[in-house]
């Protein structure tokens, strides 16, 4: 059997597990660019329904349109979204219809199914309506018009559209600025097409549903914009890399808007976090500055203490024993990494799986959740094979591409950072409290009341923005439990809420260690004459196992019976990833229907979505441990 991995991809007949773990392979190789668009184009030909099982989130729908033909961008999405196991559903447009389908709010941009708007386009849609000859001032004159157009069409989708628009910078050619003798001249094209492309990304501050990516670092990372010959010939004026990086970050952001974004990122020690190996020459014989070597081990140390600031958990898995490396993070004065910015570290000679399973345990984390650095080719195929769901940078004895490795897949990658975000290491470094104070206390019971929990509800205001965008955040990375995947952007979760009939129940949390913040959100239609209908609720994993969501439910299903509501209906709908509240509605007196109040048998889980009715005789009980605030009105 061949080893190579897309000899592999292309002697598949179906849709098979490894499928992703070929793609990570590829993309860790030599010309991951030129592989993956190869691999897409194997994958094409095969039926995702003929194979692996895949939920509705898992899917996809992108509508692919631009000034220029895209000759590849299709196969290259096909690969990079199966990398993080979802499958692309391509709609392509007409070449050169981009603007026509935005001003259209019946073609498929608009359809209700289409999670991202792809229109991807070339200094053409610029250059093309000039005069001829053209001077700087025309120029200056079409950039003005075409970044109103594109602000207009912006507002457009944004007003019509549940999905997001994708649009980029413009690259600007040698071809373009030399025909311009006068040197002068030639620099103020050059700093008006910047402002031009600045006023582009500017676009994605002012419009929710606009995201813009720019080309100019892809284009800065390698290879040509395009190949001159295509360009002219076919129209193919981005070139065949170019668009596969392209996909790469359309592929980052497919993953974020379906919940796959990582929380923690996982370092290796030796070689990794610092020159030398521990064990063998001591702390004094490790180095993260004062060599060439050891810079650029303090470089990396320096990206990813920017990433924790940000909200990226950071733990340690080294084959190592504990007190040498405690003592190296505490004392040694080449650390930019310190004890206090980890919420795990774990050091053992035990195989690199089980201390990730230790780690994601303690973290109350799926694997799923975990990011692994480590620069042994050995310890990364062995976590591969036992943990296919952690994710996998490859470092090597090159430290001073660590960092460029590192952030090469935009793992920790969010549509926007909450207060949450930036509060969330200490909130997981207080579970150690948590943690001693249960291992001390004679049951779950008693430790469940000397923590103290408070719950505090309230009804999201649509002009608590940062709020607003925390409970988009939940519905894009909460998993576990998420009783009916739906992704939501802060747009969409601010138009639920501020329907007649809408209302998002926002959930926090704090007790004795601290303030959780922002841990659930319920979703409600209220219907006067059929009664209140839970559409989906979720609540962070860092909670479970509290009674939260008994005193949540209580509360609402008491509120909705003050309103004189008849019944409250809630919807379940499985997914890869939500198993663990398939019971959750039983568990509080409400009774399988089938859909429309009628009962029926309570094994109705057949992949879609199950309702349940709670008739309001017999409500639950707020535990007994927590402590009930606010409102659900």
């Amino acid at each position: 059997m061949t080893t190579d991995p897309l000899d592999r991809l292309r002697s598949l007949r179906r849709y098979a597990p490894e499928v992703p773990a070929l793609l990570a392979e590829l993309a860790a190789g030599p010309d991951p660019f030129g592989a993956l668009q190869s691999a897409g184009r194997a994958l094409a030909r095969l039926d995702p329904a003929d194979g692996t099982p895949l939920h509705d989130e898992d899917r996809v729908t992108v509508t692919i349109s631009g000034s220029g033909t895209l000759d590849g961008l299709t196969a290259s999405l096909t690969a990079e979204f199966a990398r993080h196991g979802l499958q692309l559903d391509a709609v392509t447009r007409d070449f050169g219809a981009w603007e026509r389908d935005l001003l259209d709010t019946g073609s498929a941009l608009y359809a209700p199914t289409t999670a991202l708007s792809l229109c991807v386009l070339d200094a053409s849609v610029l250059f093309a309506p000039l005069p001829l000859p053209w001077t700087v001032a025309d120029a200056a004159s079409a950039a003005d018009e075409l970044l109103a157009r594109l602000d207009s069409l912006a507002a457009r989708h944004g007003e019509h559209a549940s999905g997001l628009l994708v649009l980029n910078t413009l690259p600007l050619l040698h071809t373009h600025t030399h025909q311009l003798v006068d040197l002068r001249a030639r620099a103020e094209l050059s700093a008006l097409w910047r402002e031009f492309n600045a006023g582009v990304l500017r676009l994605a501050l002012r419009h929710p549903r606009t995201q813009v990516i720019d080309l100019d670092p892809l284009v800065a990372a390698g290879g040509p914009v395009r190949d001159a010959r295509l360009a002219a010939y076919a129209k193919a004026r981005l070139g065949s890399e170019l668009l596969a990086r392209y996909a790469r970050e359309v592929g980052h952001l497919a993953r974020a808007l379906r919940g796959r974004t990582r929380k923690v990122l996982v370092l290796d020690a030796d070689q990794t976090l610092w020159d030398g190996v521990l064990g063998d020459v001591g702390p004094e014989g490790i180095a993260a500055a004062g060599t060439i070597r050891g810079e650029a081990f303090g470089g990396f140390q320096r990206v990813v203490r920017q990433l924790a600031a940000q909200g990226v958990l950071l733990a340690v898995c080294s084959k190592n024993d504990p007190e040498p490396l405690l003592t190296v993070l505490r004392e040694h004065p080449d650390m930019v990494l310190r004890e206090p910015d980890f919420v795990r570290v774990q050091a053992s000679w035990g195989p690199k799986d089980a201390g990730l399973r230790q780690i994601a345990g303690r973290l109350n984390l799926g694997t799923d959740s975990l990011v692994l650095a480590d620069d042994s080719a050995f310890e990364r195929g062995q976590v591969a094979g036992a943990l296919p769901a952690v994710a996998l940078v490859p470092l090597d004895d090159e430290p001073a591409l660590h960092a460029e490795r590192l952030l090469a897949d935009g793992w920790f990658d969010v549509p926007e950072l909450t207060d949450t975000d930036l509060r969330r290491a200490a909130q997981y470094r207080s579970e150690g409290d948590r943690q001693r104070l249960r291992e001390g206390a004679q049951s779950y019971e008693e430790y469940l009341a000397q923590l103290g929990v408070v719950v505090e509800l309230a009804a999201l205001r649509t002009d608590q923005v940062s709020r607003t965008a925390r409970v988009a955040q939940l519905t894009q990375r909460t998993n576990q439990f998420n009783l009916t995947p739906r992704r939501m952007s802060a747009p969409e979760v601010r138009e639920y809420a501020d329907a007649p009939d809408g209302l998002v129940l926002t959930v926090g949390t704090r007790d004795k260690f601290g303030d959780n913040g922002l841990v659930g959100a319920v979703f409600v239609r209220r219907d006067r004459t059929t009664g209140w209908h839970i559409e989906n609720a979720l609540l962070s994993c860092r909670v479970f196992g509290r009674g939260i969501e008994q005193a949540v439910f209580a509360a609402l299903l008491e509120g909705a019976r003050e309103a004189g509501t008849p019944a409250v209906y809630g919807s379940y709908r499985p997914s890869a990833r939500n198993g663990r509240v398939r019971e959750l509605y039983p568990t509080l007196g409400f009774e399988a229907t089938d859909g429309t109040g009628e009962p029926d048998g309570p094994d109705r889980m057949d992949g879609t979505t199950a309702v349940f009715r709670h008739p309001l005789l017999v409500l639950p009980e707020v535990p007994a441990h927590i402590t009930l605030r606010g409102t659900t009105r």
